[in-house]
């Protein structure tokens, strides 16, 4: 699959899609599927192309892409919710939403919208470990959770 980078990211960019997911879950195959869609519709994005990242907080590059964009597409996946990063950038869309009316699509990757609401199966899990480390965060993260995870998105798990 096409490699698509943001490194050459300027801080006033205007981006149509910001894409926030799980790199280790959909990377390389939905996420990287979906960015190739995009790509040929000639939608402009944001996709962290970095494998890993040093520290908890969001950059200011990925601060401005996220409030810069007019459309934030949040892929839930099985360890989304163990991922610091994915749940810090997922507060950030949704202060753009209530403040930019930014749209944000979430898309339930081979994960049960119900679990990800309720945070069951491996969400809870990874809040209980957060728990223990984060706890002034995590409050926070799991309300911004189940916000996302209310909206009107795709469920990858229906049957077509």
């Amino acid at each position: 699959m096409a490699s698509f980078s943001s490194t050459s990211l300027i801080v006033h960019s205007k981006y149509e899609v910001f894409l926030n997911f799980r790199g280790e879950d959909t990377r390389n195959g939905f996420t990287s599927h979906l960015a190739a869609a995009l790509h040929r519709k000639q939608i402009q994005f944001f996709i962290d192309d970095e494998e890993l990242r040093k520290g908890d907080e969001i950059s200011p590059a990925f601060s401005n892409a996220i409030q810069n964009s007019d459309i934030s597409i949040v892929i839930f996946s099985k360890d989304y919710a163990s991922s610091k990063w994915c749940l810090n950038e997922l507060v950030k869309i949704l202060d753009s939403k209530k403040m930019n009316g930014q749209i944000v699509i979430p898309v339930f990757y081979q994960v049960d919208p119900s679990d990800v609401r309720k945070q069951k199966g491996s969400f809870g899990e990874a809040f209980i470990h957060l728990e223990n480390n984060f706890a002034g965060k995590v409050k926070k993260w799991r309300d911004a959770v189940t916000e996302a995870s209310n909206l009107s998105g795709y469920d990858s798990t229906e049957s077509r």
